[in-house]
């Protein structure tokens, strides 16, 4: 049921939840306000990790559905890794041929949520819009329809760990390389905003002065992403954004995702005023 049929405001809620990797987790108490208040946006944009976790919310997962899954994922580090192990490079080119070992981020996709996806994007209950960046065309691409696994594969394909997705032809990677936090891929004609960044920046490991490699890299993609953002709100600000303190995690942390769902679980409540507030001022136009 949209927003404004559950509430009789007559506005439409629209909802862009960032990539970030593991600190995406942060999300999942923006969607438990949600569910709190008897209400689901209208629409949902989403880049990398706020892809997945948008299209399992559009899917009809409630936000505690959502919270449940994710500790149960990453509840048993043994267990993680010995299905990591099934989806480990099978041939030496795979291997050397990059000078790197990448997953096949589709593969990883049906291991670990392919059943609670549907086929498509028209069997949503909810609109959505994945973000993907086209990697030969330097440019955004938003996907709205079609098959829904590659795109959101495409969309957390992060560079380094991933490989790129093939899809309508073009090679693509993770949606936050172009746009980290996708309020601007909404319809226009929403009437309330609501975006949930979960880049955060660069921390220093305890003990060391310099990055280590992989810091580097993502810590040098955390910075890009975060000036993409800055340049967007001077143009069009969210009516509410949500910045979560995501303090020390790092983009693959995601075995401190029971940590970050409890240090984010503050914001159910802190959305649900901001939203509830939102709503009453559009209802008393």
């Amino acid at each position: 049921m949209p927003a404004s049929t559950a509430l009789g405001t007559g506005a439409s809620i629209g909802l862009a939840l960032g990539g970030g990797g593991a600190r995406g987790m942060s999300h999942i108490p923006v969607l438990q306000a949600f569910d709190d208040l008897g209400i689901k946006p209208d629409f949902i944009a989403g880049s990398s990790i706020g892809a997945l976790l948008g299209a399992g919310y559009a899917a009809g997962l409630s936000g505690q559905d959502l919270h449940d899954l994710a500790v149960e994922t990453f509840r048993n580090r043994n267990a993680l890794l010995v299905r990591l192990w099934q989806l480990r490079p099978r041939r030496l080119a795979d291997v050397f041929g990059s000078g790197l070992a990448q997953f096949d981020p589709l593969k990883v996709l049906h291991l670990f949520a392919g059943s609670h996806l549907p086929d498509t994007f028209e069997q949503l209950s909810i609109p959505l819009t994945v973000l993907a960046t086209d990697f030969y065309g330097c440019a955004e691409v938003d996907i709205r329809s079609g098959p829904l696994a590659p795109a959101i594969a495409a969309s957390f394909a992060i560079p380094a760990v991933f490989r790129p997705v093939r899809l309508q032809g073009k090679v693509l990677i993770d949606g936050g390389v172009a746009n980290p936090l996708p309020f601007d891929a909404l319809p226009q004609h929403c009437d309330i905003i609501v975006a949930v960044d979960v880049v955060g920046t660069p921390v220093p490991r305890p003990g060391k002065h310099f990055p280590t490699t992989l810091d580097a890299l993502f810590g040098a993609s955390q910075i890009l992403m975060r000036s993409i953002t800055a340049e967007k709100v001077k143009q069009r600000m969210p009516h509410i954004l949500v910045r979560p303190d995501v303090g020390n995690i790092r983009v693959l942390d995601f075995m401190k995702t029971r940590g970050v769902l409890d240090a984010a679980a503050p914001l159910r409540e802190d959305v649900k005023r901001q939203l509830a507030d939102a709503l009453d001022k559009q209802l008393s136009r």
